[in-house]
């Protein structure tokens, strides 16, 4: 699973050689007084966090201003069945701490684009002393890195006569926020019968038997991922929180008459095991995926001639597009030393200025918990950096207003808005929560179709409208629509010109039906968006080389 791919190897070769640390044992009953924290490890965090910040130090350098300790309790479990089969049924459970240490100042110190920090496997049965050793190795380790990058920082800069357009980090005010433990909770073997009969469909539904001989690959899987974070640092924090995501998902392959190689897949996902879809809804999903397969295989390929146009956006596929356009370019990310910009990427020198049209405004509001039933994965109240989240208004009329940020501030920005998110390993970085885009005036889905065939009238041509979007913004199912409304599923087809310039001052209209998208990795988060008419994109045929089919027809199937 993705969201684990960081953190299943791990490597150490650094060996411990602290700066004479003595055996100081802090008085763990004055600790739990004044932070009311009784868990067992975060104790244990504390009292080793209290004595590295008393006497780390190496002779003639500079002692850490700010560390802060994480553990990562990760539980896992994934099942996948192919073509009626289980074949695969694995758990997980994993440790790990990461510490940071910074040296220097809030205004310069040794932290880098890359990110800083050490990580070490951490026990999984409790035991104090082997936490406390693991986290004094891993202190040890990031205290010399820290070190070593502070005095290559300073040399660099002093290459460049621009300086920084903000300080390094920014103090924050202690917070202790102990959020419930959360547990894997799921029917194991339950989910493995739903799988096995989804993946086998292709060939035992009287529905899909006509056409099973054209399915290649026919898979689908369940996976649950529950994570306990907790966190200790300087500032005086103590946070014990977590977060779950479950899914399932069906993914059906093969080939065309004339090779294209053609896909669906899809699923469910929840912050628990009873969010998800039923078996019914599973064995229903399953069921459309093939007939859409089987639809893409007998549908024509998009015209020769490349299309400029209208193109009718689903929320699905709107989603997608923001996520891949709009939301990372507003998640302020620290500038490259010697530059004056503002942040990086598409919008470092759009603060201020029209970056959507006006009938659009974007929140993101990760103190939602829920939206139309459901749960959020997007949704938290403290950042992992400490920092309370509040709602933040980015785009107000169309303006870019806000930047999300954590507590590496940009130019003028400079505090936190409680955006300082970590995946899982990694240090914390500007993310978003949850993403709210509203229209100012929604049209109903009615309207915006009308909308739609209103212009393929007036231009008197077909339009086209994009129900899911893959990969890199690619159409999976497309529509060529006719100015009568007629709408006929097209493959083989790419759009063009879809890019930040089309999402300012090319959309058209907006709906009023909107979609959550989630995603658990690399940080939860959910994107709330409404169907969106684009004025002018690109639809142009994909040209890619046609693998040639099987030889031979495949086995004969179970009936």
């Amino acid at each position: 699973m993705k969201i684990l791919s960081t953190l299943l190897i791990l490597g150490f070769t650094a060996a411990p050689a602290l700066a004479q640390v003595a055996d100081a044992k802090p008085d763990t009953a004055a600790i739990a007084a004044t932070t009311k924290v009784t868990d067992p490890l975060l104790l244990a965090m504390q009292q080793e966090l209290t004595r590295e910040q008393a006497k780390l130090v190496l002779p003639g350098l500079q002692r850490p201003y700010y560390m802060q300790y994480r553990l990562e309790d990760i539980a896992s479990w994934e099942a996948v069945a192919n073509y009626g089969a289980l074949t695969s049924d694995n758990a997980n459970h994993q440790r790990v701490v990461r510490v940071e240490v910074r040296v220097g100042d809030y205004t310069s110190d040794s932290s880098s684009a890359r990110g800083e920090g050490t990580l070490q496997l951490a026990p999984e049965d409790n035991d104090p002393a082997a936490l406390k050793y693991a986290l004094w190795t891993a202190t040890d380790e990031a205290y010399k890195n820290a070190l070593r990058a502070y005095a290559a920082k300073q040399a660099t800069l002093k290459q460049f006569q621009t300086p920084p357009t903000a300080s390094d980090f920014t103090p924050a005010k202690p917070v202790t926020e102990i959020e419930p433990v959360l547990t894997l909770d799921i029917d194991r073997d339950e989910w493995k019968r739903r799988i096995v009969d989804a993946s086998g469909l292709f060939a035992s539904s009287p529905e899909t038997r006509s056409f099973a001989n054209t399915v290649q690959g026919s898979t689908a899987n369940v996976t649950a991922v529950v994570i306990n974070r907790y966190t200790v640092s300087t500032d005086g924090t103590v946070m014990r929180h977590g977060y779950a995501e479950y899914s399932d998902s069906i993914s059906i392959a093969g080939q065309a008459s004339d090779g294209m190689e053609l896909a669906r897949a899809n699923g469910s996902t929840a912050t628990t095991a009873a969010g998800l879809e039923d078996a019914a809804a599973l064995h229903k999903r399953t069921l459309t995926n093939l007939l859409s397969f089987h639809a893409l295989c007998d549908a024509p390929i998009v015209g020769a001639e490349d299309y400029h146009g209208p193109v009718l956006f689903s929320g699905d596929a709107a989603a997608d597009v923001f996520n891949h356009l709009f939301v990372p370019n507003v998640e302020a990310d620290r500038p490259d030393i010697g530059t004056a910009a503002r942040t990086q990427g598409a919008y470092q020198s759009s603060y201020r200025t029209p970056v959507l049209p006006a009938f659009l405004t974007v929140i993101d509001d990760p103190t939602m918990k829920s939206f139309e039933g459901h749960a959020l994965f997007g949704s938290y109240k403290v950042d992992d950096e400490g920092v309370p989240v509040a709602p933040v208004t980015i785009v107000d009329h169309g303006k870019l207003v806000n930047y999300l940020i954590g507590r590496e501030p940009v130019k003028d920005f400079p505090a936190s808005n409680g955006h300082g998110r970590a995946a899982l390993g990694q240090g914390a970085r500007s993310k978003a929560g949850v993403i709210l885009i509203k229209p100012l005036a929604p049209l109903t889905d009615a309207a915006l179709h009308a909308k739609l065939l209103a212009i393929a009238k007036q231009q008197g041509r077909d339009v086209y409208e994009v129900e899911t979007l893959g990969g890199e913004l690619t159409p999976r199912l497309l529509y060529r629509v006719s100015p009568d409304g007629k709408r006929t599923l097209v493959r083989g087809a790419l759009f063009d010109e879809l890019d930040q310039r089309a999402i300012r001052s090319g959309i058209l209209a907006a709906g009023g039906r909107d979609y959550v998208a989630q995603t658990a990795a690399p940080v939860p988060e959910s994107t709330i968006a409404p169907e969106v008419l684009f004025e002018d994109i690109g639809v142009k045929r994909a040209n890619e080389e046609q693998q040639k089919l099987p030889y031979y027809p495949p086995p004969e199937t179970k009936q």
